[in-house]
């Protein structure tokens, strides 16, 4: 098992190169297209107003203004972003969803090495696809994003339809006890389950926020869940609420939200018909669980503008390559539980145990001597991944660098989505088509942390 040292991340870089990636400077270890003025991103520790019980201590983010930035890009222009590290401990930026070059990936010792204390990296890339994506570290996953670094990306497409308005939601928990300060953020009896659940709530750092939108008007709502556990189950009262898109791709066809159950790293978007009355009031609710729970409400202003969702027209599709299934070749990830129950040592962030693993093999997933690759795929050729899950709980399964289409199921009818993350039913086969139309080593798991650090990790190398 090689050891992904500076030497072999540098090497990786010279093979990536070779695949027409761009010239500009983008960081120590590789070369990106040419950007503009980055981004500043400083990661440093803050406290925030997350609960009445006074400001929360430890709180970890980019900047000291509270929730991370909304970023948003173009799609097919330059993007570039400067991470300072002002933590105590390394950390990297991962960009969920983006379709992007490996060395920008933010994996440690995968794609790049750490960012240390005081130390800062250039991330520069053009983001291929528009959509509503997401932004965090992969480095000491469960405490740093569990403590809030999690941030929402839009990338805008000025062929998009136009919304009266756009409202962006940041879903995610907060491990917090009595006098709003952090807690132990797992249970091991939960980690080896569905994983452990925060004890408060929040969308955009709010508990239950309200946000005004035009009577009558048309409401662009982006939703991210950032949380490292919860799924929901998402349901609209008060106002019609159109599906639109899912993972930062348009829907085949739209739909109602009437119940729809999306997991940690997915994204929707919806179109909201607002109320004509002025003072209504759309929620969004959570349905998953004992009782519905409002996530976040929107409320009616003004004089109706009388429009609706069958003026809107089409999202431009994403130009992701479709595989060719006549040729596609078969890959069997088995997620499955882990036998071992035994402490796994990493370099980047443990919890100390092996609950979960892919085809057998339990990987936490930033260890400096990884396991050989799930899968060494050729670049340009057409795959089906056959994902079966033996167990009793959901997993999102993620995917890093590529996006696959949903063909199959052996549990439902499925619309044909393209999507980066896939969140799989207990006991349910699903066959996810993609083309390895990206070079690098990419990494798959589950994106609830407990999981992914316990266990259910693995990477794919394309070459």
């Amino acid at each position: 098992m090689p050891l992904l040292s500076r030497r072999n991340l540098l090497k990786a870089s010279a093979v990536a190169g070779a695949y027409g990636v761009g010239i500009g400077i983008a960081g120590k270890f590789g070369f990106a297209e040419a950007a503009p003025e980055p981004q500043q991103l400083t990661a440093v520790k803050t406290e925030a107003m997350l609960t009445a019980a006074g400001p929360t201590r430890d709180i970890m983010s980019w900047g000291h203004d509270g929730m991370p930035p909304i970023l948003r890009m173009r799609k097919g222009q330059p993007y570039a972003a400067r991470l300072k590290n002002g933590l105590d401990e390394p950390t990297t930026i991962h960009w969920h969803g983006l379709r992007i070059d490996n060395r920008m990936d933010g994996v440690p010792f995968m794609t790049q090495p750490y960012v240390y204390t005081g130390d800062s990296f250039d991330y520069a890339f053009t983001p291929p696809d528009a959509g509503t994506f997401w932004y965090h570290p992969h480095c000491n996953t469960l405490t740093q994003m569990g403590h809030g670094m999690t941030g929402v990306i839009v990338v805008e497409d000025p062929a998009d339809p136009q919304f009266d308005t756009e409202v962006v939601l940041n879903l995610r928990d907060w491990r917090l006890g009595g006098k709003g300060q952090f807690i132990a953020p797992f249970r091991p009896r939960d980690a080896a389950k569905t994983g452990t659940y925060g004890t408060v709530r929040t969308a955009n750092w709010h508990q239950e926020p309200r946000y005004d939108a035009p009577a009558g008007g048309l409401v662009r709502l982006r939703i991210a869940v950032t949380d490292v556990t919860r799924i929901f189950s998402l349901k609209m009262e008060g106002a019609d609420a159109t599906v639109i898109a899912i993972d930062g791709n348009p829907v085949p066809k739209r739909f109602s939200l009437d119940l729809l159950q999306i997991g940690p790293g997915q994204r929707l978007d919806l179109a909201v018909r607002m109320p004509d009355g002025e003072g209504a009031v759309a929620t969004l609710e959570d349905i998953r669980g004992t009782a519905p729970k409002t996530i976040a409400s929107l409320r009616a202003i003004g004089s109706s503008l009388k429009r609706a969702i069958g003026d809107l027209g089409p999202l431009v599709d994403n130009p992701v390559p479709k595989a060719d299934l006549t040729a596609a070749e078969q890959i069997p990830l088995v997620l499955s539980a882990t036998a071992e129950n035994a402490r796994a040592e990493s370099i980047c962030g443990t919890l100390g145990y092996s609950f979960w693993a892919i085809n057998k093999m339990p990987w936490p997933g930033d260890t400096p001597d990884p396991t050989a690759p799930l899968a060494e795929l050729k670049l340009g050729k057409s795959y089906v991944f056959n994902l079966e899950n033996t167990t009793p709980h959901a997993h999102p399964i993620h995917l890093h660098g590529m996006s696959f289409t949903v063909i199959s199921s052996s549990t439902r009818k499925v619309m044909p989505l393209t999507s980066d993350t896939y969140l799989i039913q207990p006991d349910e086969k699903v066959q996810l088509a993609f083309v390895a139309d990206n070079p690098g080593d990419w990494l798959l798991h589950c994106h609830i942390i407990e999981h992914q650090k316990t266990g259910m990790t693995s990477y794919l190398r394309v070459s």
